[in-house]
């Protein structure tokens, strides 16, 4: 697994924790490194997105790294005609 960094956006299933029976998108604030943990686990900061990408909780979640599956093209904001920003999906993206 790549080395996770902040901003990454992560969808967890049951594969993550068990916890995850409905799985979700994550977006990363930042790995807790200094907290003891179970080999092969590890606690994760950031915010749970509805489908649109937008943050609805804020979350601390220990997951299995091995879990864990980092989506390569988060979605992206775009100025619309009246410089506001709106979520447009890219290809391959969630």
């Amino acid at each position: 697994m790549s080395e996770l960094r902040a901003g990454d956006l992560l969808h967890l299933t049951r594969a993550a924790s068990l916890q995850f029976g409905r799985p979700i998108l994550f977006r990363l604030i930042r790995v807790q490194t200094d907290w003891i943990t179970y080999d092969g686990w590890v606690w994760l900061d950031g915010y749970q997105l509805d489908d649109r990408g937008d943050a609805v909780a804020r979350r601390s979640v220990f997951v299995q790294r091995a879990g864990i599956r980092t989506l390569t093209q988060p979605p992206r904001t775009v100025p619309d005609q009246h410089g506001r920003r709106s979520r447009r999906r890219t290809a391959g993206g969630r």
